[in-house]
């Protein structure tokens, strides 16, 4: 599988679970689709697929944004939320706080919208938990 086979999986569900889907190519060196679901569109999606798996990695906020001196108490509780958040992990990359979920490549096209529905709502749900270490 990959990102444009997969984009056209997608796009064959008119929706999945309550939601809707809208799958858009990133043009770049890799191939990233971003994908938005109704109601959330500030919190997109990024998914690319490898030889071994299907990653999927939505980003929360920046350094930045972060309270000053308050990053360290934020990063335990990052920590603390990591295990009660099915399907989802912390991350950063560069400046920027990111949740992330990887599947396997053989994975069925409903577990992967299913993914990504989670991993989006766990975003929202994140972002809630983080507010007070953010400006």
């Amino acid at each position: 599988m990959n990102t444009r086979d997969l984009a056209l999986r997608i796009s064959d569900f008119s929706s999945f679970e309550g939601y809707q889907f809208d799958c858009q190519p990133i043009p770049g060196d890799t191939e990233v689709l971003q994908i938005t679901l109704t109601d959330y569109e500030e919190l997109p999606a990024f998914v690319s697929v490898t030889d071994t798996q299907i990653l999927c990695i939505t980003y929360l906020f920046t350094q930045d944004e972060v309270r000053s001196g308050s990053k360290a108490e934020m990063m335990e509780e990052m920590l603390e939320l990591n295990i009660p958040m099915p399907l989802s992990s912390f991350a950063k990359l560069g400046d920027r706080y990111v949740i992330f979920g990887a599947l396997a490549i053989n994975s069925s096209i409903e577990d992967i919208c299913h993914e990504i529905i989670t991993l989006t709502e766990n975003a929202v749900e994140s972002i809630d938990a983080l507010e007070e270490f953010l400006i």
